[in-house]
């Protein structure tokens, strides 16, 4: 049987900390935790300023964080004061030997398992979680990786950092872990093999005498495929198309003496959630802000002016739905007058998202006690992109569905594009989120620029801010981004869901708490 009290989770390549937090939001019937994250490894000094401050927050009990937190959320004290404050002097110290800002591969590894070691103590049922950065795995790291010449891209050390998640493994033995990682690793390969079947061998059998069953949550049986292991966050409860292979590792010894996973193994799989959570659902109740122009004086007067002009960039446009979309832009500039704020850091309000929010993600989402809305700001924009941005939410309002390039006038093609082209490089390269269905995947580009994430309002006529990306990423409205905002947007793109994490620690926690023989 499971031992009694916190189980400890080490966490590896933990970004802003959303697996951390999902394993962390399990509670007890007498308000405790269920899992304890005691080791979280970040290389990036900014992500890691962030995973820090979460781990401060979770020393408390639900409901007894201290003041102080808010007021450094809603930037009334500075990050130097808010650590000096008597009342986290304590769990800022804990925090600091949890959260350690520290690079798998270079910090020399007697350091690495120090900390582990320290940690754990004398618990034999712990689990691993974490996800290597997957840079070499996705199509579009894949894309700039095979512009290198070929024995650059074969040696990139990104395609290897799964080898230091598999170095702990074969060194502490965790009963269970949980390995995250994209959808490409799937069909990447690496000297003319599959990379995932060397990880899924290497996994499965890490060192001599230490074996492991590295099974599906969302597929039962044995005989798995690939595929069988990919997560639509949007069939969960999730308000993205978020796509992501999740490997759930168990020590075979633990496998072997589980009852329950023989006799009714279904119970340590995902259940899905209807119907699917929508942008609009997700975002409800952040206050309507308009975008900032670039490149020049902004002023609410000349954001008006530029977006009056939109409709102008149709007149060349044959198409019959022109006249609608046309009727609908014209209206989109005139209910703009009422949104002359572009956000700020931390506005004071009541959130308020009805009934259009479900009440589970808004239990998930909501504190009071923030007392308003943290880092929901617009980013700047060009006027041409304004009326792309115009544009494509009237087409959506119109149409229905999302336009791509070949559906815009000329008149609002990018330079140099030959939409008549057989081939159009990022053909959604403007892309409007749907608001009744799941956003596109929030992936860690939407730092370079808003263009796939275009608001669905189109009297806004923005792309999302940092706190509707971490909206459609379920991280509570409490979560505080540091850095400036482009390092915020990355942060968030990088990340495990955090109500994604909950419900698989769920399962973990369900499956180490079964009866063994």
């Amino acid at each position: 049987m499971l031992q009694r009290g916190e189980i400890p989770v080490i966490d590896l390549f933990a970004g802003p900390g959303g697996l951390c937090e999902g394993f962390s939001s399990i509670f007890d019937e007498t308000g405790a935790r269920r899992f304890a994250v005691k080791v979280s490894i970040e290389k990036d000094p900014v992500a890691h300023r962030t995973l820090l401050l979460r781990a401060i927050f979770r020393k408390f009990a639900k409901g007894k964080v201290p003041d102080c937190y808010y007021e450094y959320l809603r930037g009334n004290i500075t990050r130097e004061q808010f650590f000096a404050h008597p009342d986290i002097k304590d769990a800022a110290e804990h925090a600091a030997k949890e959260a350690k800002c520290a690079e798998l591969g270079l910090t020399p590894h007697a350091e690495i398992d120090s900390w582990i070691s320290e940690a754990l103590g004398d618990k034999t049922d712990w689990v691993l979680i974490g996800g290597p950065p997957c840079q070499a795995y996705s199509l579009a790291g894949r894309s700039r990786l095979s512009g290198m010449k070929r024995e650059e891209f074969e040696s990139d050390k990104r395609h290897f950092l799964y080898t230091e998640y598999l170095r702990i493994i074969q060194q502490f033995e965790p009963s269970v872990f949980v390995m995250e990682n994209v959808k490409g690793m799937l069909n990447s390969t690496h000297g003319g093999s599959r990379i995932f079947d060397r990880i899924l061998a290497d996994l499965k059998a890490p060192k001599e005498g230490l074996s492991y069953e590295i099974r599906s949550l969302v597929v039962g049986g044995d005989e798995l495929e690939p595929k069988d292991y990919v997560i639509q966050a949007e069939n969960y409860g999730i308000p993205q198309n978020r796509h992501r292979v999740i490997l759930f590792g168990i020590r075979s010894d633990v496998a072997e003496s589980t009852t329950a996973l023989k006799t009714s193994p279904r119970q340590f799989l995902l259940r899905k959630s209807f119907p699917q959570v929508g942008v609009d659902e997700a975002l409800a109740g952040l206050p309507a802000i308009r975008s900032r122009l670039s490149k020049e004086d902004d002023s609410h007067k000349k954001w008006l002016s530029a977006l009056r002009k939109a409709p102008t960039t149709l007149l060349t446009w044959h198409m019959p739905v022109r006249e609608k979309i046309e009727v609908l832009m014209k209206s989109a500039a005139k209910k703009a007058k009422n949104h002359e704020s572009a956000g700020e850091k931390f506005t004071a309000m009541k959130v308020e998202p009805g009934e259009k929010m479900p009440q589970p993600l808004r239990a998930w989402l909501l504190d009071e006690r923030v007392g308003g809305v943290v880092q929901h700001e617009s980013r700047s924009h060009m006027r041409s992109d304004l009326h792309r941005y115009m544009f494509a939410s009237c087409f959506l309002k119109s149409e229905k569905y999302a336009p791509t390039l070949r559906n815009f006038p000329p008149r609002l093609l990018p330079a140099h594009l030959n939409v008549d082209a057989e081939t159009v490089p990022f053909v959604d390269r403007f892309r409007v989120q749907v608001g009744n269905a799941p956003s596109s995947t929030v992936v860690a580009h939407i730092k370079k620029d808003g263009h796939y994430y275009i608001h669905p309002d189109s009297s806004q006529c923005r792309s999302l801010t940092v706190r509707e990306a971490a909206r459609l990423q379920t991280f509570p409205d409490n979560y505080f981004f540091e850095g400036n905002r482009t390092e915020q947007y990355g942060q968030i793109g990088n990340a495990v869901p955090p109500l994604l994490a909950k419900k698989i620690a769920k399962v973990i926690y369900k499956f180490l708490s079964s009866p063994r023989e």
